[in-house]
């Protein structure tokens, strides 16, 4: 094997030789025996022999034993970064079982916080079998203000003293797009659902700018030690109509270097006029140019969750006794509608900003697609439509024949899949989490994790793309099935395309992802037997952690 050259230095600052997985090509791993690195980009790769005439004097030379292998640094296309980095201080619900084991965790969380708002994430009805409410908050935190959101982040647990401080009462309306759980009496429960919860969130002070750039830098150094060298940051959902609260904190560190990985950042609705009045476009760096930190998409939403059953459906839920129903006429509900989305997104378009759409049911996400259809190749970021947990199959080739990206995150299914079977039924077979038929018709199809709504950990979601099999954990919700829609899932090579090169090329970026000449050095080294062909539920790919992480050129983890 020759090595192919491309037109930059002569010789490599590193070199690597052993096992390297490239992904050039159209299909399979595309192995290589050795990769030279000049500066933040590969020069050359092919055989340990051709690789020979890069390395000089000062060549640092990493030789992999057999039990390791190299391959390209993922890019996390749906990461709430900032809200993720600072819900680790929230309170983590994740793993209460019952909502008595919830409370428990409540009531040891608020011990050492007497004052102050009470925060946190995680919790699910699906699991606890049923809506808690603000009167069980108040037998662990009585009076205090406490505000939980559900583990999709579409709805949000609040204690009475909350409720007050969003005027949330008996006499008011809900508000479009949301939801104001209520009794018999017609009270409100505790519960707001998707815009409803606006109505006491915007009431929690948001953090200040030292704390989040703060919390953002830490957050980044755990992302880069699982093998994470670029984040598309879908928002936050603190409301910034100003771009005052986000958007400083990612300028301050690209300024002064405080992320080595690469980051978009994306716009939430309210922010848009401001964005258009600063001219700001899909790909504008925020800070100096080169730092890596850019404008990403403007981002729509569609509908809720399934969790909530506020995904917006074609045909209504199956309900079945003891399970949880959806709101209005069963279908879910839109929170922007066809109308209003497909305006949102011609005039973002029209500003050199491409959309991106929160669509999780199959009604939501033909939606998006007549939404973004006119809109493609108005910038060089693809249009996309975020979850895609439902198709009709007759929508499925849209995306590819429009140049849509199908954003994905398989660790949803791990979670998602008993109330997949038990609220869609027979449909999930046809088009629920499609994503072999996708990745057949063409269309890129990013992976990400959507932290903090699940773990951040990347690996988990890489196997269940491949497995689509769930292995048991306490944290499951109840027993149903544990897999769903086999012959949906991706072969391994596949997978690894979707997590380290679909992503980056959504955004434009056509040198990224692979370990080409010409390509970004951004590499990790891996367990070998962490990408065995066959792939087992819970096996190593699951559990996988790099010893090496290289983020242009720079060693950024070495263990």
């Amino acid at each position: 094997m020759s090595a192919t050259r491309s037109a930059l230095p002569a010789l490599a600052d590193v070199v690597v030789r052993g096992r390297i997985v490239t992904l050039e090509g159209l299909a399979g791993l595309g192995l290589v025996e050795a990769i030279a690195v000049a500066g933040d980009r590969i020069i050359a790769a092919g055989s340990t022999r051709d690789i020979e005439s890069f390395a000089g004097p000062r060549t640092r030379s990493i030789e992999l034993p057999p039990e390791l292998t190299a391959m390209p640094g993922m890019t996390d296309a749906h990461l709430h970064l900032a809200d993720a980095a600072i819900a680790e201080d929230h309170l983590d619900l994740s793993t209460a079982t019952t909502l008595a084991q919830g409370l428990a965790l409540l009531a040891d969380y608020a011990g050492p916080r007497p004052r102050g708002w009470l925060q946190g994430h995680g919790w699910d009805a699906d699991r606890w079998g049923g809506w808690p409410t603000a009167d069980q908050l108040e037998t662990v935190a009585p009076g205090r203000k406490v505000a939980l959101w559900a583990h999709d982040h579409h709805a949000l647990w609040v204690s009475h003293a909350a409720m007050a401080a969003g005027s949330v009462a008996i006499s008011m309306p809900d508000p479009q797009g949301g939801l104001v759980r209520r009794d018999a009496a017609g009270q409100p429960t505790g519960l707001l659902h998707e815009t409803a919860a606006r109505l006491v969130s915007t009431r929690i002070p948001p953090p200040s700018a030292d704390d989040l750039v703060s919390a953002i830098a830490r957050f980044a150094v755990r992302l880069e030690d699982a093998g994470i060298v670029a984040v598309q940051d879908p928002g936050s959902v603190i409301p910034d109509p100003d771009l005052a609260v986000g958007l400083p904190a990612y300028r301050r560190l690209a300024e002064t270097g405080g992320l080595r990985l690469r980051v978009d950042v994306s716009l939430r609705q309210e922010a848009l006029p401001e964005a258009i009045r600063r001219g700001l476009r899909s790909g504008a760096s925020i800070g100096p140019d080169g730092a890596g930190v850019r404008i990403g998409w403007l981002k729509l939403f569609a509908d809720g969750t399934l969790g909530s059953r506020t995904a917006a459906m074609l045909e209504p839920y199956d309900v079945q006794p003891g399970t949880l129903a959806s709101p209005g006429d069963g279908r879910g509900i839109f929170l922007t509608g066809p109308d209003e989305l497909r305006e949102l997104a011609s005039t973002a378009a029209s500003a050199g900003i491409a959309a991106q759409v929160h669509a999780i049911g199959d009604r939501a996400v033909r939606a998006a697609l007549d939404a973004l259809e006119p809109t493609a190749g108005a910038s060089s970021f693809h249009p996309r439509v975020e979850h895609v947990q439902l198709v009709d199959p007759a929508d499925l080739g849209r995306f590819a024949a429009a140049g849509i990206a199908a954003s994905v995150q398989p660790v949803h299914l791990r979670s998602d899949m008993p109330a997949a079977a038990t609220a869609w039924g027979s449909r999930v077979e046809r088009g629920g989490y499609p994503w072999r038929s996708l990745a057949d018709d063409g269309a890129l199809i990013p992976f990400g994790t959507d932290a903090p709504v699940e773990p951040w950990d990347p690996w988990p979601g890489i196997e269940m793309a491949v497995t689509r099999t769930r292995v048991a954990r306490s944290a499951d919700r109840g027993d149903g099935p544990t897999s769903l829609a086999r012959h949906e899932g991706l072969d391994l090579a596949r997978a690894l395309r979707a997590a380290c090169i679909d992503g980056a090329r959504s955004a434009g970026e056509l040198d990224r992802g692979s370990l080409g000449p010409g390509m970004r050095a951004d590499l990790i080294v891996v367990p070998t037997e962490a990408l065995a062909p066959e792939v087992e539920p819970g096996g190593p790919l699951g559990r996988c952690r790099p010893t090496l992480v290289i983020i242009g050129g720079r060693v950024v983890v070495e263990r």
